[in-house]
């Protein structure tokens, strides 16, 4: 990312962005901090406009040349509750103490938009070099419990590993969780990392008991390829599609969220013993709802679905039925229904002589 003229020493590309330059990968997100006061600092670039400011955190959003840059000061933070969202202590700390607020040390590395310096604390290029992931101390699990689900889709991304220590400390935190955690802030790290699409993913977070920060009951995972069947049938929501079928009462599910749990689980109460049954059903839908059902109920069902029946559509007409002499009525929908009954059985069926047929003409 070109900064125009912004070369203050102040200024560092910071975290994930400066883990992927070192690997070689493209950055989704630029994060750039100032060492100082972010706010103050944008006042003075000259032609920028400002266009946001959060006080608290000391972020602020810019405009110059029709270019969007986000600014955050360095901050220092404190978790005066565990598992809930830190409190800024101070807006403008060193960068040493910006960095220690973070979650593993591959995303503790800074480096100068003057220089094109490195800064590395804490050892964060040697574990990038080494594939490895370890936390900055030993209560960042205790302080916020979703750093174990981001360690997962690192893991998962970039094909790294747990330290043996904060193995040993992840496995200590999960045989003692303490539930009072943010949800919302679960819920965004189960979409970043099942979003990934992975099955790797899906079966550590079972075997290495993660799934216990959604729920205290044991619970086994379905032996099946989810990975596969997202990408035969892409969905939007693929994190449900992994984990829908769990009790995710904890968390803060939005209306279509709740309706893909609410279809699927409606489904798993219906007999669908005919393709008709099944078209009917699973129509109204939601398409994440139908791969759940073939994940724990019945691919075969899902397959037919959407390689066979959803293809089969009515070519006859509200028009049509008018121009054979029908006048227009409640009937209309009932004799649709009943062509689309019988087209399900034989798609290659005279729709017109079925629709006589229904009206007895």
């Amino acid at each position: 990312m070109n900064l125009i003229n912004l070369k203050d020493e102040n200024l560092f590309y910071i975290g994930g962005v400066v883990r992927d330059i070192i690997l070689g990968n493209k950055s989704f997100d630029i994060d750039i901090t100032y060492v100082g006061n972010a706010i103050e600092f944008a006042k003075t670039i000259p032609n920028a406009e400002i266009i946001k400011i959060n006080e608290p955190f000391g972020t602020v959003k810019i405009l110059i040349d029709n270019k969007e840059i986000d600014l955050a000061s360095t901050r220092n933070e404190v978790y005066p509750k565990v598992g809930h969202l830190p409190q800024v202590t101070e807006i403008g700390c060193s960068l040493k103490k910006d960095v220690l607020r973070r979650d593993f040390t591959i995303n503790t590395l800074a480096k100068s938009l003057k220089t094109g310096e490195i800064v590395d604390y804490l050892g964060g290029i040697e574990d990038i070099k080494n594939k490895i992931i370890r936390i900055i101390h030993d209560n960042s699990f205790i302080d916020d419990p979703t750093r174990i689900i981001r360690g997962l889709k690192f893991s998962v991304r970039f094909g790294f590993k747990l330290d043996e220590h904060t193995k040993d400390l992840q496995n200590e935190y999960l045989n003692n969780i303490n539930y009072d955690m943010s949800y919302k802030r679960v819920k965004k790290e189960l979409i970043e990392t099942f979003n990934l699409n992975s099955q790797e993913a899906f079966e550590r977070f079972f075997s290495e008991n993660i799934y216990k920060l959604l729920t205290e009951k044991e619970t086994i995972a379905p032996k099946y390829n989810i990975q596969n069947l997202v990408d035969k049938y892409p969905v939007k929501d693929i994190w449900l599609v992994y984990l829908g079928w769990m009790n995710l009462e904890k968390l803060p599910l939005t209306k279509r969220e709740s309706k893909i749990i609410s279809d699927y689980n409606y489904l798993k109460s219906q007999k669908l013993d005919d393709d008709y049954s099944i078209y009917s059903e699973f129509r109204n839908c939601e398409k994440e709802s139908l791969l759940l059902y073939a994940i724990n109920i019945d691919d075969k069902k899902v397959s037919k679905y959407f390689e066979e029946l959803s293809k089969i559509k009515l070519n006859l007409t509200g028009k049509d039925l008018q121009e054979m002499g029908i006048k227009p009525s409640k009937e209309y929908s009932k004799c649709f229904e009943y062509i689309l009954r019988e087209k399900i059985k034989s798609p290659n069926i005279n729709e017109k002589e079925l629709a006589k047929k229904f009206f007895k003409l």
